[in-house]
């Protein structure tokens, strides 16, 4: 089935494709194909792009919803529902029409959303979306165990980011959680602020389970007044695509990250850091120490924390030079008197956090011998 110029107003039955693409009145090519391989979504998607298309509405304006209240009506004021499709998935489009503007909109089953607006002018696309957007995000959660956390990806249609609140637990009350060495060296880095930061590395390594992750989460919590914390959540294409590279290292500015710090999390990257990271992640290494201490970090604020199960000694010398990291901290397993203070139980031996919350929760109060190699991540 074929779409063409009058996209919104008429189907051309199957036949020969045209000879030469049809063009806009301003002289632009312009030719969209359905078959029956397409849904009904992306039908959706041809008509909210027909008048942008066409030139009759060549302003747009879009944005990006996080938490979309259940209630949310997403449109605007004159505004005609067209058509609505509902996917077996969750997600449900919409098309919207009013005077001089159209609307699309996504909300997906995890309540994220996503709005594109077309109009006759910029300043009528720009309310049409203030207006379809306002209120219609739930509030970020207000006690101070949250922290807004980004999330970068890769996907087929670019980079992108997101971002959501993120549970936490502040320092004092997860401080027993780590054994004492570790703790009063966390102490320290719980306080550091901008003005303290002296290198661009974080490093925790460490065992599965013993609770690196929960204590990024917490430190995105304690520095969240000077530096915004993002998660990527693919790191193995970040360092071996420069263009994704850069967009995460120029960031995400806003009014609400003006001369913040920033800090990518990378999780489990043993292959990048380890010492035959060189032969193994070709150029990866290269561009991570490019981004701490290199041309590419200067002018950019930021850190990059890494997590790995990989002990020290196994780490490629570059990354662990003096000057490089403002922390390296080994996250171990909690004795056996602390695991027995934690617990309030008789533990065997040295626990990690995982291991101790597994006896809690009704399993044995035995620890392996061996550590696991996968899982167990907190």
């Amino acid at each position: 089935m074929t779409i063409a110029k009058e996209i919104a107003k008429e189907v051309i039955t199957p036949a020969a494709a045209p000879a030469a693409a049809p063009t806009t009145p301003d002289g632009l090519p312009m030719a969209l194909w359905l078959d029956d391989g397409d849904s009904p979504a992306d039908v959706i998607d041809a008509l909210a792009l027909s008048a942008f298309t066409t030139g009759t509405q060549p302003w747009s304006r879009s944005a990006s919803l996080d938490r979309v209240r259940s209630d949310a009506e997403l449109t605007a004021p004159g505004g005609r529902v067209a058509r609505v499709a509902r996917g077996s998935d969750g997600m449900e489009s919409r098309l919207i029409v009013g005077d001089g503007w159209t609307m699309r909109t996504t909300v997906y089953r995890s309540r994220s959303g996503f709005v594109v607006v077309t109009a006759v002018t910029e300043e009528l696309a720009r309310g049409i979306l203030e207006a379809a957007t306002a209120g219609a995000e739930e509030p970020p959660p207000s006690n101070a165990e949250h922290v807004r956390m980004g999330f970068w990806w890769r996907s087929a249609n670019g980079n992108r980011r997101s971002q959501k609140p993120i549970t936490t637990t502040p320092w004092t009350k997860i401080r027993g959680n780590y054994t004492s060495p570790v703790a009063a060296r966390v102490d320290r880095l719980m306080e550091v602020r901008a003005a303290d930061v002296s290198g661009r590395l974080l490093l925790l390594h460490g065992r599965p389970g013993t609770g690196k992750t929960t204590l990024l989460r917490t430190l995105a919590q304690e520095w969240a007044s000077w530096c915004q914390v993002d998660c990527v959540l693919d790191p193995e294409h970040l360092f071996n695509d420069p263009g994704y590279l850069m967009d995460v290292a120029v960031g995400c500015d806003s009014d609400d990250d003006e001369n913040k710090w920033r800090m990518l999390i990378l999780e489990d990257c043993d292959e990048l850091i380890s010492a035959e990271a060189k032969q193994s992640a070709g150029q990866g290494l290269s561009r991570l120490l490019n981004l701490t201490d290199g041309l590419l970090g200067q002018g950019r604020d930021v850190l990059v924390a890494i997590t790995t199960n990989e002990d020290l000694a196994q780490l490629h010398p570059a990354v662990v030079r003096p000057g490089r990291c403002l922390a390296q901290l080994e996250v171990g397993p909690l004795t056996r008197d602390e695991a027995t203070a934690w617990l309030g139980s008789p533990v065997s031996g040295a626990a990690t956090l995982a291991e101790l919350y597994a006896m809690r929760d009704g399993g044995p109060l035995t620890i392996p011998e061996t550590a696991p190699e996968t899982g167990l991540y907190l």
